[in-house]
């Protein structure tokens, strides 16, 4: 995924849509609750017991399974129980698998000769004879009648890696499930990644014995080749790969999605190294032969598409929908298979994400925000191409909405909250968007909302250069216009992430461990250039080759503006970020010392050649070519103009911005003879969350020192 990794805000704990399956027809949804699982119909929402506790004892054993997730052959016969998950880098990917058969009751482990919690994305064969799943970067079928386990690979190294990815495709393409059946159950189609050229960044445990442990971890920075991928049809009867023939230099591109289109063809994205050209290949998984049939070129970068599925079949799967930035906004193209496109959304707006395709009622559901780019609509038009934009979200309901639909685009799971209305959620009908079991909780709670008492506010700024920015700001409790107030600003300002947002918890500190607004500070953040706010291509893709400088001269001109704001203190102003917002931090103090007196940077990337190849060299180019960016863009670049007070936190086991940014960063501020504070974390990662008393310590930490030498309070 990408750098962002925490904004550290309080959202309550509602019902995950994560947690919901649909049932085929759409009429439908499975929820684990209790240890058991549940069926609830819709629209009435009416319960019925799935699968319970006793279901789901192991012969011989006494406890039931804890039930991580599940899914269920295709002729619902089979339930595939996921359990004893546990994380790999980010996600609990990696666990153990049961088959449940429904008629018999009976419980079969997959996989028994496998370490304990070693199974990865397990999944039926369409027939439902077979389980496919990888186990230490091998990919294996198991067959469920005999339990007989045969090796689609066996390379048994985690520098060659079957059926799932390496640490970088899963955080920057979110790629981690790397296999798929086809629908005849006789084909697997699965990703292959040579890591052996990729350097190991070691990171180093020393706590939990008397002698260091290395824990390497397989890391491309930027300025290095990506790791050499393929794409193999593996025939199960045979247990003979064919690879696809997708042209290009390997070491030059990356695959990071692939879908089966029929029995007879497979389709793949292919983006070049600078992620800005992306070719659609369709292949024959029989001979692997590769045709060119779709390519798109920007001159900055192009995304992979977010989607779980990332092509979105219409017409009998002779097109698919494709998101593009080709006309300056995010709209939605249909493509068919000679390459043709067809534009489906129209206007000066950009689609955030496609909720649903219902062919049969001509209709595309998705979210956008065409007025207000802190906030999220469902909206609706024709998929021929020829309809209008349709607010389908009620008028009343004014900030963020989200979606969940049914296969059948007839129900939904609807979440909706604004700055001042915790989050709610609903199930409704569509295209009508009515309540659909007549629980109106989201009506429920936009009624009882008082927004009065939130202390919460938006604003917009315009820099002297013309950008105007959208922000948010927490005033003090009893404010009075006539004193001065110390400001601290929360900054992110990368293209992971925008900061300001129409939603319940913008505005709140979880790292402060007190009432900041009750103690008398202003907070505030603001969105700039480059954040991917939903106002269109140029906005967003104004940072390319920039990051370190236009954000930061976006952010520092905007503060000036609000530093002529007569309540405003310019003696207490501080700034704080997490990863991107640490880096971004660390360059606001470094660049503007004049106007930030006091920092706190977090998990920062202190020197962006650290960092990895492809989020960094999607936007900020080569370092073989452009290597005068990336050091402009470096905190550690400005590091000897540090004039304030500079807190500076890491965690030694980070395994995505390494360790080695705070270490050289700080032998760049000794050099220069600059005093600032520093902390470091005994092996906890990117969230610094792991350990006994830590989230309490590192509350502390921050809190003091923001009240030390930020002080609150009115003047």
């Amino acid at each position: 995924m990408k750098r962002v990794i925490l904004l550290l805000i309080f959202i309550p704990c509602l019902l995950s849509a994560q947690n919901i399956r649909w049932t085929k027809d759409g009429n439908a949804y499975y929820k684990i609750e209790a240890g058991e699982i549940n069926r609830y119909e819709l629209p009435a929402n009416t319960k019925s017991l799935f699968l319970s506790k006793a279901d789901l004892i192991p012969t011989g054993q006494t406890e039931s399974l804890k039930v991580r997730s599940f899914s269920l052959s295709d002729d619902d016969s089979q339930v595939l129980i996921y359990t004893n998950s546990r994380k790999v880098w980010r996600l609990d990917t990696e666990g153990d698998y049961w088959v449940l058969n429904r008629s018999t009751k009976a419980l079969k482990k997959i996989g028994k000769d496998k370490p304990a919690s070693s199974l990865r994305f397990a999944k039926f064969s369409p027939d439902g004879k077979k389980v496919g799943y990888v186990s230490e970067f091998d990919l294996y079928v198991e067959d469920i009648a005999t339990g007989q386990i045969q090796a689609i690979t066996s390379n048994h190294s985690r520098k060659l890696i079957s059926g799932t990815f390496d640490w970088v495709y899963e955080e920057e393409f979110s790629c981690r499930d790397g296999f798929q059946w086809s629908s005849d159950s006789q084909l697997i189609a699965y990703w292959q990644i040579d890591a052996n050229k990729i350097g190991d960044y070691y990171m180093l445990n020393t706590t939990d014995s008397a002698y260091s442990r290395i824990i390497p971890v397989e890391y491309p920075t930027i300025g290095q080749s990506p790791s050499p991928t393929k794409i193999g049809v593996a025939n199960v009867s045979t247990n003979k790969t064919t690879w696809l023939n997708i042209p290009g230099d390997p070491q030059q591109h990356y695959l990071p999605r692939m879908e089966w289109n029929s029995l007879s063809e497979i389709f793949v994205q292919q983006l070049n190294r600078k992620q800005n050209e992306s070719k659609i290949f369709s292949c024959n998984p029989v001979t692997g032969e590769a045709k060119q049939i779709f390519t798109e070129n920007d001159k900055a970068w192009i995304d992979a598409p977010e989607f779980e599925h990332p092509f979105v079949w219409l017409n009998n799967k002779k097109e698919f929908l494709w998101l593009s930035e080709k006309d300056g906004w995010a709209h939605l193209y249909r493509i068919s298979k000679d390459g043709k496109d067809m534009l489906v959304t129209k206007g000066d707006y950009d689609v955030i994400d496609i909720v649903s395709a219902d062919e049969k009622n001509n209709t595309v559901y998705f979210i956008a925000s065409p007025t207000n780019a802190t906030q999220k609509y469902l909206y609706k038009t024709k998929l021929d191409g020829k309809g209008k934009l349709e607010l389908v979200s009620p008028t009343n309901q004014i900030g963020t909405h989200s979606y969940q639909v049914s296969p059948n685009s007839k129900y939904a799971f609807h979440r909706f909250s604004n700055y001042y209305t915790p989050a709610a959620d609903e199930w409704i009908s569509l295209p009508d968007h009515n309540v659909a079991d007549h629980q109106h909780k989201v009506y429920d709670a936009v009624t009882a909302a008082d927004k009065s008492k939130s202390k919460m506010e938006f604003f917009k700024v315009k820099t002297s250069e013309g950008i105007e920015m959208d922000g948010w700001m927490v005033k003090p409790a009893n404010f009075d216009a006539t004193k001065k107030y110390p400001v601290v600003f929360q900054v992110y300002t990368e293209p992971a992430s925008q900061t300001v947002r129409d939603s319940y918890g913008m505005g709140m500190n979880r790292l402060f461990n007190g009432d900041m607004s009750a103690e008398g500070y202003i907070y505030i953040s603001l969105d700039g250039r480059g954040t991917p706010a939903p106002k269109g291509r140029e906005w967003r893709k104004s940072i390319y080759r920039q990051i370190g400088q236009i954000n930061i001269k976006d952010q520092a001109l905007a503060a000036k503006e609000i530093l002529k704001w007569p309540f405003v203190d310019s003696e207490r102003i501080a700034v704080w970020g997490w990863s991107g917002g640490g880096s971004t931090t660390l360059n606001l103090m470094f660049q503007y010392p004049e106007i930030y007196k006091t920092g706190i940077a977090v998990a920062a990337v202190a020197n962006q050649l650290t960092y990895d190849n492809i989020y960094q060299e999607r936007y900020m180019g080569l370092p073989q070519e452009n290597l005068e960016d990336i050091l402009k863009g470096s905190p550690v670049t400005y590091a000897k103009n540090l004039k304030g007070n500079l807190l500076y936190i890491h965690g030694t086991g980070d395994d995505n911005v390494h360790y080695n940014n705070a270490e050289m960063l700080l032998n760049e501020l000794i050099k220069y003879n600059k005093q600032f504070q520093f902390m470091a974390y005994p092996n906890r990662t990117h969230s610094i969350s792991e350990g006994e008393g830590t989230t309490k310590h590192l509350s502390t930490l921050y809190s003091d020192y923001l009240r030390k030498y930020c002080p609150p309070g009115a003047k």
